[in-house]
């Protein structure tokens, strides 16, 4: 409310304006304890259109200064024309005048009035808000790097961008992988919910900037996309809204481009200024190196899966009336392959012979495996001449002695063939442990074939064995990694032949992957958590020609007609 004239009168010869009142770099109000303006320099009175002597701060301010006014008189109890108040004063309030932001600082003067000071303060504010905004992308960047690279899985890589984007850049996000021949696999979301998965047989050129991103090109700015123009098939289901703005932003990977991110904003949210499009760009660098990494993953995978399937043991079974049994155990649980190998070549008829090999590399783990496939290939090559284990022996033991490695190998070569009911071997080792043969009777004979190691020396020698098996017997081929396992009760102890061979004579008439299965679990057993070499057992089997029937529940059984 205003005040009468004389009293307009009496507070300026009270209060007159000094030269250094009306010089002050900041805005001042004066105003008495009941919220009147006594006084103003000449910058509050441009600042404040409505400012005048006498006039109520309510009336000449914003609410907000009228209202800091209030409160600091009622906390510090300073009356109208009353004396200081002990309390102390509050540093300052904050708010806006017109389109500018501002901070009163309350000053008090003699005569009990507070003297209120406007700093301008917009571009300090600015400021604060940009680092507060550059510290929130700092942390959600930092949080995308962790979650995205937490898995090399393309898929999983692909939804989390689409969630990441569609919650923090944009309403609708939309992720475009390279074509995988005709297709374009692609992962959208709306405002962070759970991703959509599909493909895509479209032209991408259908889009402004996307067949280029593709191509890993730089992106288009989002100014040059019409979003009335966009197909239908970029627009997420769950995207009701009308498209307003949209940015197409490649996605970098290692060398090649990785994909595409397109943000999608509706009309009522504003469309993307340049540092958005930057903060998008910084954003989609993390996702394509993310997505990169698990593409690159993906493929060597592929690839180490498909050389893997060469250098694992093959499945065996029947093959022209003799069965088969294999069994492998790799040194190290986390390994697949190893030094250990059998293989089993049937020949081109029935009454061809079949050639078995089994044997042991020096060394473990893949390199030992790498080396085992060559054995494995090349044995391979030689099966027509299987007829003389000899001449395959010398052949092999020249291939390796040419290769660029220094390790050997101990195997032993079988040629198999069923004659009526019976099963005839030739068995030749070079270096290897002698293959064991489990009669009916519950004897296990030693086949006593002998020769040097491959791979070592310019010439082997080597001793051919031929021996039998009768209806239900078998024909037992090991590594040394079974009889040099070591543990036991102490955990030192060697597993050993005369171990072996006992629990051999108790395994007269059981079929061969029963044999195998029995030695690879008292094997496993005897080392326990312990570190073996890797095993493997073949086992050759005549099958038998009438089944097999208990006697009395506790020996092996009996054959009957």
């Amino acid at each position: 409310m205003a005040r009468p004239k004389e009293f307009i009168a009496a507070r300026r010869q009270k209060h007159p304006v000094p030269g250094r009142w009306g010089q002050a770099p900041y805005a001042a109000v004066v105003v008495d304890g009941a919220g009147t303006v006594v006084d103003l320099n000449p910058a509050a009175a441009a600042l404040l259109e409505n400012a005048a002597l006498g006039v109520s701060l309510a009336e000449a301010a914003p609410p907000w200064l009228a209202r800091a006014h209030r409160e600091t008189v009622d906390r510090t109890g300073r009356p109208a024309g009353g004396a200081a108040a002990p309390a102390p004063l509050r540093p300052g309030f904050r708010g806006r005048i017109g389109t500018r932001s501002f901070e009163a600082h309350p000053t008090p003067n003699g005569d009990g009035d507070l003297v209120w000071w406007l700093v301008d303060d917009t571009a300090r504010h600015l400021l604060e808000e940009e680092l507060a905004t550059e510290r929130e992308r700092t942390a959600f960047l930092a949080e995308a790097s962790n979650v995205l690279l937490s898995s090399l899985n393309t898929d999983r890589c692909m939804r989390v961008t689409v969630q990441l984007a569609s919650q923090h850049l944009a309403e609708a996000a939309v992720v475009i992988l390279p074509a995988s021949g005709r297709q374009l696999p692609m992962a959208y979301a709306v405002g962070g919910r759970t991703a959509v998965r599909g493909t895509v047989t479209v032209d991408p050129a259908q889009v402004p900037g996307l067949s280029e991103a593709l191509q890993g090109f730089p992106p288009v700015p989002s100014r040059w996309i019409d979003p009335a123009a966009l197909p239908d098939w970029l627009l997420p289901e769950e995207f009701t809204g009308t498209v307003g703005s949209a940015a197409v932003t490649p996605l970098p990977g290692h060398g090649v481009p990785a994909g595409v991110l397109v943000l999608l904003r509706s009309t009522e949210s504003t469309q993307f200024d340049e540092a958005e499009e930057v903060f998008a760009r910084l954003f989609a660098a993390r996702a394509g190196a993310a997505l990169s990494a698990a593409r690159l993953y993906a493929e060597q995978s592929d690839i180490t899966r498909t050389l893997m399937r060469d250098l694992l043991p093959p499945r065996l079974d029947r093959v022209h009336g003799v069965e088969f049994a294999g069994g492998y155990q790799p040194a190290a649980a986390q390994e697949r392959v190893g030094g250990d190998f059998y293989d089993v070549h049937p020949g081109s008829t029935p009454d061809d012979e079949i050639l078995v090999a089994l044997g042991d590399v020096c060394g473990k783990g893949l390199d030992a495996a790498v080396l085992t496939g060559k054995i494995r290939n090349t044995l391979q090559a030689l099966t027509p001449m299987a007829d003389d284990h000899q001449q395959m022996l010398r052949l092999l033991n020249g291939a390796l002695l040419n290769s660029d490695h220094t390790r050997f190998a101990t195997l032993v070569l079988a040629s198999v063939r069923r004659e009526e009911n019976r099963v005839r071997l030739r068995l030749t080792s070079a270096g290897h442990p002698a293959p064991l043969v489990i009669r009916n009777d519950g004897r296990v004979e030693e086949i006593d074939t002998r020769g040097t190691l491959v791979g070592a020396l310019p010439h082997i020698e080597a001793h051919t064995v031929e021996t039998g098996l009768d209806p239900g017997e078998t024909c037992l081929l090991y590594t040394d990694g079974v009889t040099e396992a070591r543990g036991g009760p102490l955990g030192d102890e060697l597993f050993g032949e005369e171990r072996l061979v006992r629990t051999l004579e108790e395994c007269g008439g059981m079929p061969g992957a029963a044999v195998v299965e029995r030695i690879r679990m008292l094997a496993s057993q005897w080392v326990s958590d312990g570190r073996h070499d890797d095993m493997a057992l073949l086992a050759i089997t005549a099958p038998p020609t009438t089944h097999l029937s208990a006697v009395d529940g506790h020996t092996r059984g009996r054959y009957t007609a």
